[in-house]
Order: C-alpha cells, then structure tokens, then sequence
C-alpha cells in the first residue's frame, strides 16, 4: 500500500482546486474595482491562501508528483472559470513556488 499511496492524487487535487475556489470568490477576475484596491484585497486573499495551505501542508506530506497535481488542478480551476491565462499563470507559479 505505501508505494501506490506515492501516485494517490485525490487530496492534493481537492487542494488546488479549493484554493483556486477561493481566489475566484475572493477577487474580481475583471478590471471592476481600481488597482489600489485590488492591491489590497490581493494581498489579503493571497495570505488566505498562504494559511490555507500551510494547514493543508502540516495535515498532509506532498511529494513531487503530489504537488504538480496540485498545481495542476489549481491552474484548471481557474482557466475553466474563465481567468485570463497568463494570470492563471502567474497565479499558479506563485502558489508553486509555496510549496
């Protein structure tokens, strides 16, 4: 059971698609609200995001292939609900990089 536990995906895709899950409820994905406070509401979903990983990161131990799930599922989630690409990647590299 422990080496096919290496290729078992489910939680960390349920992650990524929660967390891209709240980014789309939390920030406007067009241009309605002015930069500066975007800016800020950025930031604050952003460390939402941070705190919810970390509890997801201290429950469950990721490896690589866990985590470009992930990843994955998070960049889907968000290009599926309509995100601009090139924001859905910007967003996907920076959670990547968190990991």
């Amino acid at each position: 059971m422990g080496f096919f536990s290496w290729f078992d995906t489910r939680e960390a895709r349920r992650c990524g698609t929660s967390l891209a899950e709240l980014i789309l409820r939390e920030l406007p994905v067009d241009n309605s609200i002015k930069e500066k406070k975007f800016a800020i509401k950025a930031e604050k979903t952003l460390n939402k995001v941070i705190r919810e990983l970390a509890a997801f990161r201290q429950k469950n131990s990721l490896n690589a292939y866990q985590k470009a799930k992930l990843g994955n599922a998070f960049l889907w989630t968000l290009k599926d609900s309509g995100v601009n690409d090139a924001y859905a990647d910007e967003l996907t590299e920076w959670l990547t990089l968190r990991l």
